[in-house]
């Protein structure tokens, strides 16, 4: 298993890196398309859809959605306050602090969901859209000018949220006594978690010292700490869907580390909450 984890990520992580820097705004967003449509087919099976049918045509429905919005806003790059792309990203934030409720009342707020598929579906929909939204929009941030700049600015996200997941492993491992939330992820230590944060701080202030940004170091640093906790959220979601389901991986994509979603669960909360943050709350950047 472990031979087949170091060799997917040789692959995968200079693929990410390559995507960010050589794919122009629509390649890149054409590419989001495709990783949110597998992430949908894989959302199916938390939903409760087991038929893989019913699964292909949400993957299918997701894609052409996501398509028809691109297509209906013109020069959508240049403008992060279009009506649809700001609620998208607004959204997310509502989403994710339901998400916590549900997470921290778990299992008791199962029984809010559990048993609706349209309710799961949903909870899916706020998932992956603001996701797609959040990875255009800082992939195309001031693309005009220097084509480059949104592309640190991504990278500089998954860094934080490889280095607050890495982080809380090393701590866990070494400190780890009490359990984060024991019902949904029983291997996450509170220990864990804030070594992981910390792992984060350190990583702003490098990237703020490093890139020489116009960002103030505070703002840069709330919205970092802000987008390493959604991504622990993000995790213990999708955890949580997971054990309702019935299931130990999203899926099977990938050898060695699961699914779609077993990869982007962290992202599909950091990278909206950043953007939000960082641009339409702070306006930073």
């Amino acid at each position: 298993m472990l031979k087949y984890r170091l060799i997917s990520a040789f692959i995968l992580i200079p693929a990410v890196i390559a995507a960010l820097f050589w794919l122009p705004p629509g390649g890149f967003a054409i590419t989001t398309i495709i990783v949110c449509m597998l992430a949908a087919w894989e959302w199916g099976q938390l939903s409760g859809f087991s038929s893989r049918n019913q699964r292909v045509w949400l993957a299918v429905l997701c894609g052409l959605l996501l398509a028809t919005m691109l297509m209906v806003l013109p020069e959508y790059h240049h403008n992060i306050h279009t009506p649809l792309i700001a609620g998208s990203l607004w959204a997310s934030l509502i989403w994710w602090c339901v998400a916590l409720l549900l997470v921290f009342f778990y299992p008791a707020s199962a029984a809010l969901w559990r048993n609706s598929r349209i309710l799961r579906l949903v909870f899916g929909f706020f998932t992956i859209i603001p996701f797609f939204w959040g990875m255009v929009v800082l992939r195309s941030w001031h693309y005009e000018s220097n084509h480059y700049a949104g592309a640190i600015w991504l990278l500089y996200v998954m860094f934080l949220v490889w280095g607050a997941d890495s982080g809380a492993y090393m701590f866990g491992k070494m400190f780890g006594k009490h359990k984060l939330a024991p019902k949904v992820s029983p291997g996450k230590t509170w220990q864990g978690f804030f070594g992981g944060l910390a792992t984060s701080a350190v990583i702003s202030w490098l990237f703020g010292a490093w890139a020489n940004l116009d960002v103030a170091a505070s703002i840069l640093l709330v919205c970092s700490l802000t987008a390493a906790l959604a991504s622990v959220l993000g995790d213990l979601t999708e955890s949580m869907f997971k054990r309702e389901a019935g299931i130990k991986d999203s899926g099977h994509l990938i050898p060695g580390h699961g699914g779609i979603l077993d990869r982007i669960d962290s992202l599909t909360a950091a990278v909206p909450v950043f953007v939000c943050l960082l641009i339409l709350v702070f306006g930073a950047i």
